[in-house]
């Protein structure tokens, strides 16, 4: 298979120290670049981009239908980490504080405990909000917009009482960019591209489609996707991963679009903080646990520790996953960046393409 891209920058004799310079020169990462090849040239996978940069180096190929870095993917719940970022840019600038209740700026989020839920804990997984709506599919098959799935998170039942535990929440993100919205009066795929994609220069990035057309980006393998995203079955075809509803739809929780270098950029905010888009505490700030001891470690948006990189990641490494097949870590000890996008759902096979390349990507830049 035509190998379509291969980017290696280097800083002089600081790459040459770099151990994933040396391992672009003995060929350490030839065994990840076979992994995602291999899967394209059988078909398993129809699109997959791959991005690793340590340091000043950078290295990239892309694989199948992807045909250059600039190649745009569905990121899923990679889109959280992005939220969670505009989110904060309003923290920062003194609009709201982490333990103010979420009812401070949804007045009507009320009734069984909701005026306790604070937005931390909408930020974290603890709030005791469900992942997706019961209704979800509905208001997909309608093409409701999101203040539809608003209104329905706001009166959803809650599964615990605030903070007693950690249950992953798509609905608690999503009320969490409202409270953000509600503050700042934009529309929250604005304020995403006035906070973070144009500060950091994200050129191919759009919370939705944004500027770009469907044409532009990568269709996701529904045969094997999630439940909530219909599947693979024909009867969701107007609503699924690949319908223009879902795609403009810009749902904070999972609609981001972006390239894997854009990504990268983005987690290099986190790790070499440059003040562009986050001041540098507020960027520590959310890539550092917020959950109480026996909670499950939580980063503001981010997974943290160990086990959100790759074996050999240190524990304060940094990223997220996404159901439409996306990874992404970094790891401050490694100095390191690792972006995999493909377009085979997380749960289409394990191991999965992209978790046996990350692997091998750890490995080599240890």
């Amino acid at each position: 298979m035509k190998r379509h891209t291969f980017i290696l920058q280097t800083g002089g004799a600081l790459a040459g120290g770099s151990p994933l310079f040396a391992a672009v020169q003995q060929g350490k990462l030839d065994a990840a670049e076979a992994v995602l090849r291999e899967a394209t040239a059988s078909g398993q996978v129809a699109a997959a981009s791959l991005y690793v940069r340590q340091g000043d180096v950078e290295f990239a190929r892309v694989f199948g239908e992807a045909k250059s870095v600039d190649a745009i993917f569905l990121l899923a719940s990679i889109s959280k980490t992005i939220s969670a970022a505009a989110v904060m840019k309003l923290h920062e600038d003194g609009e709201f504080q982490l333990d103010d209740p979420a009812q401070k700026f949804i007045p009507e989020f009320t009734g069984e405990g909701r005026e306790k839920i604070t937005v931390r804990q909408l930020l974290t997984h603890v709030s005791g909000l469900p992942d997706q709506l019961p209704e979800n599919a509905s208001l997909r098959a309608s093409h409701a917009p999101l203040p539809k799935f608003v209104e329905a998170a706001i009166r959803t039942p809650l599964l615990f009482a605030p903070g007693q535990r950690y249950s992953y929440s798509s609905m608690a993100i999503l009320l969490a960019t409202e409270v953000a919205q509600r503050i700042n009066g934009t529309p929250f795929s604005e304020l995403v591209e006035q906070t973070i994609y144009r500060p950091l220069g994200l050129e191919r990035s759009a919370m939705g489609l944004g500027r770009f057309d469907l044409s532009e980006v990568m269709m996701g393998q529904v045969e094997s996707a999630a439940p909530e995203s219909g599947a693979g079955d024909p009867s969701t075809k107007s609503w699924d991963w690949n319908s223009p509803y879902w795609r403009k739809l810009g749902a904070p929780w999972g609609g981001a679009h972006g390239s894997a270098k854009d990504v990268a950029l983005f987690l290099d905010e986190f790790l070499h903080p440059s003040g562009k888009a986050l001041k540098p505490e507020t960027a520590l700030l959310m890539i550092s646990n917020h959950n109480a001891e026996g909670i499950e470690t939580r980063g503001l948006g981010f997974d943290i520790g160990a086990s959100s990189g790759s074996p050999g990641c240190s524990e304060k490494t940094f990223g997220h996953t996404g159901s439409t097949g996306t990874r992404c870590w970094a790891d401050p000890q490694k100095d390191s960046i690792c972006v995999l996008l493909t377009t085979l759902p997380a749960n289409a096979i394990t191991p999965h393409p992209r978790d046996m390349a990350s692997d091998l990507v750890a490995e080599a830049v240890s």
